[in-house]
């Protein structure tokens, strides 16, 4: 199968409000750039269809659901609301579009589970918000589509599903829904001591879960090292019948949000690698607070797996969406560099592999192969009792 892109033009002109992080245009830029480019052409683009309640429920509460719904339609929350949802406060604001941009999301990964059902590759930008809980927003994400996604590849029939995550925050959402899951492998890269605070090194989420926290400054080398010697030969092992890669841009140098350093050749590397091991492949987006770096990030990932080339200057309807763009955020210390306006590929970021990560990748490989033995192996793949019977298409 043709990859196939999906987004929505609700992205255009949403946004949390002028003060947050995610005030930014970040899917929009992706698809103008991808179109200025000629890399999205009609036949590879479908618009997202906004989930339905009903559909939502294959992972979040009635009650939660209602109440999201309830707070855009009113545009406020109660007490009672912000303490038992966690809407309304200052990562997860009120703001116009807070149900249908989330819902939009995961209608989208749904959507790309249904589409890959016999095989393919399907790029979600707008997908990713991976720290929703089941009854609550969490970390900017009101829906956690990651897992929503991971579900109905259950529910097309598949038995062996892979998650990946390379953005600079743990996905502690996921790695919540997915506890017991036998069915379901997470590898999670993320920041140490960096928010949420989970995801340590010998946290195996009741499951099937490596998390490998990594220290200031993780550069590409270390990335590879990471893929080359834990992710590809866990996922050989678990000949995962399909793949979702949350691949969060936040890991980037330039991102305000985390103190990583990796270019977005790194990006690149893991969706191609991820892309040739399973017969089927979902690429979210997540993270990324430099609307430079998101757009020209998920633009590139979006080309590779087409077969495009990024390199040399971009032609001038390209470099004049990336002029165009403006961030107001104070205190970042990020100028627009040069090469933000001109290119989508980052100068690679390599350096030294340091001993703490080498090693934990080795304990995790270990741990890994351990539990997958014979005498290591902990019954046969299971289902959780929220994805068992049959959920409504969104």
């Amino acid at each position: 199968m043709t990859p196939v892109f999906i987004g929505s033009g609700i992205y255009r002109g949403s946004s949390y409000g002028a003060w947050h992080p995610l005030h930014i245009p970040r899917v929009s830029t992706v698809m103008d750039l991808s179109r200025a480019l000629g890399w999205l052409p009609h036949a590879q683009y479908r618009t997202s269809p906004r989930a339905k309640p009903q559909a939502l429920g294959m992972f979040h509460t009635p009650d939660y659901v209602a109440a999201l719904m309830q707070a855009e339609a009113t545009q406020t929350v109660d007490d009672v609301m912000r303490a038992r949802h966690g809407l309304g406060t200052t990562a997860n604001p009120v703001f116009a579009e807070m149900f249908r941009r989330p819902a939009t999301g995961a209608g989208g990964v749904m959507l790309a589970a249904e589409l890959v059902r016999d095989g393919g590759v399907v790029h979600v930008p707008g997908g990713g918000t991976h720290h929703a809980m089941a009854d609550r927003a969490n970390g900017f994400c009101y829906l956690n589509d990651p897992v929503l996604c991971l579900l109905s590849l259950r529910r097309v029939g598949l038995s062996r599903i892979a998650y990946v995550d390379i953005d600079a925050h743990h996905c502690d959402g996921v790695q919540d829904a997915l506890a017991g899951a036998q069915d379901m492998l997470m590898i999670s890269i993320h920041e140490d001591r960096r928010w949420p605070f989970t995801g340590a090194l010998h946290d195996d989420g009741g499951g099937r879960a490596l998390n490998l926290p990594v220290p200031r400054g993780f550069n590409d080398s270390e990335m590879r090292h990471i893929l080359q010697r834990l992710i590809l030969p866990v996922l050989d092992r678990f000949n995962p019948q399909a793949v979702v890669l949350q691949c969060g841009s936040d890991a980037i140098e330039e991102d305000p949000l985390s103190r990583l350093a990796l270019s977005n050749n790194a990006h690149v590397e893991t969706a191609l690698a991820l892309r040739d091991l399973a017969p089927r492949l979902i690429v979210l987006g997540g993270g990324g607070y430099n609307p430079w770096s998101v757009a020209r990030c998920w633009t590139r990932v979006w080309g590779a797996l087409n077969g495009h080339s990024a390199d040399g200057p971009l032609p001038g309807p390209a470099q004049d969406i990336l002029r165009a763009l403006d961030w107001n955020r104070r205190g970042t210390g990020r100028r627009p560099q040069d090469h933000w306006h001109s290119t989508l590929n980052d100068p690679p970021r390599n350096g030294p592999v340091r001993a703490e990560i080498s090693d934990s990748a080795a304990h995790l490989r270990a741990r890994f192969d351990a539990a997958s033995s014979p005498m290591g192996r902990r019954g046969r793949p299971g289902r959780k009792k929220t994805a068992q019977s049959p959920a409504p298409t969104p």
